[in-house]
């Protein structure tokens, strides 16, 4: 029988307070790869510093997060741009990670867009090729993790880029494969006991239940815990633990 392995993802980075009071980095011990706001939807050049500093203390691997420079709305909300204004927001993100990244001796392993801008280049080509643009700019070997099932991995892979499908540990399916949405009642599993079931069926069975309770098939490389998720930390150790227990190796993205 094959090794299962899976990485354990979180976006960090994004709020001063959970860096102040040590919540994202109680968070950090349970994941193997860091999505660090670098900009946009969150995060200045001090933030990125110290998540940096933290996850390089760790041994978790570093990516960006580049999203909407909308602090406003944090990202969520769809911004009308063109393609090229995309691309040129995504890389000065990208590139100012990037910079701070080295000066510790630190390189970027992966990126994953934020937000809205997760979700628009899952429905707008263009727009995934704008991202998939940027990152070649800076450097091609990044990994670019996107949602699993969605057309924009195929957009990145036949731009050669390397590609990981994701999956959430702590959101609800809808039947049509979708995220519920934030907004509607049951969207975030916030109790660690289901979302550690939810993580191990990604990973052993391929297969979510949805919230009409059918099973939809998915099949995903890392799983994503939102560290603004109630209780984040401890659904991520208890994910972590749970994959462990089962004979799951829990690895960063290569």
């Amino acid at each position: 029988m094959n090794e299962i392995v899976v990485d354990i993802n979180a976006d960090l980075g994004e709020s001063e307070e959970r860096l102040a009071d040590g919540s994202d980095f109680e968070l950090m011990r349970y994941i193997t790869s860091a999505n660090i706001a670098c900009g946009g939807h969150a995060g200045d050049e001090r933030t990125m510093r110290e998540t940096l500093m933290a996850v390089k203390e760790l041994g978790v691997a570093a990516g960006a997060h580049p999203g909407y420079p909308d602090r406003a709305n944090f990202g969520r909300n769809e911004l009308t741009m063109p393609a090229a204004e995309v691309e040129s927001f995504a890389r000065e993100q990208i590139v100012a990670l990037t910079a701070i990244a080295r000066s510790l001796g630190m390189e970027l392993v992966h990126v994953k867009p934020h937000g809205a801008l997760y979700h628009v280049a899952n429905k707008n080509q263009g727009f995934a090729a704008a991202l998939g643009r940027a990152v070649l700019a800076i450097d091609p070997r990044l990994t670019m993790v996107g949602q699993a099932g969605s057309t924009t991995l195929e957009t990145w892979r036949s731009m050669g880029l390397r590609v990981a499908a994701e999956a959430f540990a702590d959101r609800a399916y809808e039947p049509n494969g979708l995220l519920r949405k934030r907004t509607l009642p049951g969207a975030l599993l916030d109790d660690p006991s289901r979302a550690s079931e939810q993580a191990l069926n990604i990973a052993t069975r391929h297969q979510v239940r949805a919230t009409d309770g059918s099973e939809l098939s998915i099949s995903a490389e890392t799983l994503c815990i939102h560290s603004d998720t109630p209780g984040s930390a401890i659904i991520a150790r208890e994910v972590h633990r749970r994959l462990l227990s089962e004979g799951i190796k829990v690895q960063a993205l290569r």
